[in-house]
């Protein structure tokens, strides 16, 4: 009797558990900025990349989109915006628990743009036991993080650039 009560509490326990919804996460640092201080916009080269990367996404099924609120990466956003029909969520680049916490229990998959010292931080919490990618330096702006979530929790990250596509 012992065993079946144990059986039936530990299986109610694992069925409330919170599960994580398989999806893909897209981290990428915003496209290339203008060279003036404060909140830049994009450069060409940046809207170039932009566009890019709607391209790239536009058969993803992208569901949710988060950003800094800094204009180049909504504006690195903008276009994958406009192509899904969906609103930009921004986040605090210094709160990056809360922001793993809340791609975690979304369901879909979801574009995350943020900046050079804050994209490989974020893909570092899918990594696990693998070796962790470190803050791109200034003048990187071609990776694409790419966080698998399966069902029963586990994750991991390729990372790839803008050419591989």
């Amino acid at each position: 009797m012992k065993y079946i009560l144990f059986f039936l509490i530990a299986s109610l326990v694992a069925a409330c558990a919170s599960k994580q919804e398989p999806k893909t996460i897209y981290i990428v640092r915003h496209a290339e900025k203008l060279l003036i201080e404060g909140d830049p916009e994009l450069s060409v080269a940046g809207n170039a990349r932009s566009i890019k990367l709607s391209q790239i996404l536009a058969d993803k099924d992208i569901q949710h989109i988060y950003s800094t609120d800094y204009k180049r990466t909504r504006l690195t956003a903008a276009p994958t915006a406009s192509a899904a029909g969906i609103e930009i969520q921004t986040y605090d680049p210094k709160s990056h628990d809360e922001l793993v916490e809340k791609l975690r229990t979304l369901e879909g998959n979801i574009l995350v743009v943020g900046h050079s010292n804050t994209v490989g931080q974020v893909a570092n919490y899918f990594v696990g036991d693998g070796e962790k990618y470190a803050d791109l330096a200034e003048s990187e702006y071609n990776y694409i993080y790419i966080v698998t979530l399966e069902g029963n929790g586990s994750s991991s990250v390729e990372r790839k650039t803008y050419k591989e596509y």
